[in-house]
């Protein structure tokens, strides 16, 4: 799969909300690269779309990630992949873009099935591992092997950025370093 090209990318939040974004293994690592994603995905001009399961049931996304988001409005839907909620998969066609950039939570129920869907229609996804989690590591670890073998790309947070950038000439390239420390 082709490298990160911003032209191309978008950021997927995937159900950060409630007591269970607390309750996720390294809740603290997932909440910062979150937080450093979408920051860079401002910087950058990235549209995000940004999905919340069952806010009803769960509660909205934790604030420490929706202020960031204040602009946007959150995809309720009650399916586990984004990529079946009709209007969410309105706006991922209507992007335009073709790399989906994924993180959230859970990794081996919503995370999975949305990336699992995204491939078969023909985006490349690339999940941030250390921006995804679920309650146990076992299962956080599960959901990564299946997307990569289903034939997603893994990345990180600095990893991705830095891919996107492509270059240190740019004029926002030392506001994105400052964001990733």
């Amino acid at each position: 799969m082709p490298r990160l090209e911003l032209s191309r990318s978008l950021l997927v939040i995937i159900d950060v909300q409630g007591k269970l974004a607390h309750l996720v293994h390294e809740k603290e690592i997932l909440h910062a690269n979150l937080r450093r994603l979408v920051r860079c995905a401002g910087v950058l001009g990235m549209p995000v779309l940004w999905a919340e399961q069952n806010p009803a049931g769960l509660g909205p996304t934790i604030p420490e990630v929706a202020e960031l988001l204040s602009t946007l409005k959150p995809f309720p839907k009650m399916t586990f992949s984004c990529v079946k909620n009709d209007e969410f998969e309105k706006a991922l066609v209507r992007s335009g873009k073709k790399q989906i950039l994924v993180a959230g939570i859970e990794a081996h129920v919503c995370v999975y099935q949305t990336v699992s869907d995204l491939l078969q229609q023909g985006y490349e996804p690339h999940v941030i591992s250390d921006a995804v989690s679920s309650r146990l590591e076992s299962n956080r670890k599960t959901g990564l092997d299946r997307m990569v073998t289903e034939g997603a790309v893994i990345s990180s947070t600095e990893m991705a950025i830095f891919e996107l950038l492509g270059t240190a000439d740019r004029k926002d390239f030392r506001e994105i370093v400052k964001l990733l420390k």
